[in-house]
């Protein structure tokens, strides 16, 4: 990726979004949410020219290809409607971020990728060499952390680059600490 002069002088942060897992899909996660708006009220404040947001959210393959099924796919075309079903998903997650960024003038990208998230992030973190990578937290318990897994604290270990890593506040926690 070519830097143009205008932004050689700007900051870079990347943001690792993903999709709540609670019902009522498109929306962000509540930690992806968090991230943003902390990454908008701390860093970035008034000075909207001085940043660049990188948005990537990574889609992680079903193991089964069969998450949330409630037909019958008789033909492969069918299956062609799902995999477009997952990429739409994911650009309507975006799309809120994108859509945020020009409403506070500050410049962005954003894309889709497929694979382990964790991966992913620090690969497209080394492709991309953002001045920062900020990520989502839940702040699950150490239990919870075993069984659900940890993005943030993967990035944390294993990016190319600074990482902050935001936690949600309590008051944003679901009943399932685990859903986001």
């Amino acid at each position: 990726m070519e830097t143009t002069e205008p932004e050689a002088n700007v900051t870079r942060i990347m943001l690792a979004v993903n999709e709540s897992s609670i019902k009522g899909y498109p929306h962000a996660s509540i930690s992806s949410r968090g991230a943003f708006e902390w990454t908008i009220q701390k860093i970035v404040r008034s000075n909207t020219s001085g940043f660049k947001l990188l948005f990537l959210h990574v889609q992680a393959p079903h193991e089964d290809g069969f998450e949330d099924m409630d037909g019958i796919y008789a033909f492969p075309e069918d299956f062609k409607t799902m995999k477009h079903r997952d990429q739409t998903r994911g650009l309507h997650l975006l799309e809120y971020f994108v859509t945020r960024c020009h409403e506070i003038g500050v410049a962005c990208e954003a894309w889709v990728k497929e694979g382990d998230p964790k991966e992913v992030i620090c690969r497209q973190a080394k492709r991309m060499r953002p001045d920062l990578l900020v990520v989502g937290n839940r702040g699950l318990g150490p239990f919870q952390r075993v069984i659900a897994g940890t993005v943030s604290e993967f990035c944390v270990k294993h990016a190319e680059c600074p990482v902050v890593s935001i936690k949600r506040s309590p008051g944003e926690t679901p009943r399932d600490p685990v859903d986001d």
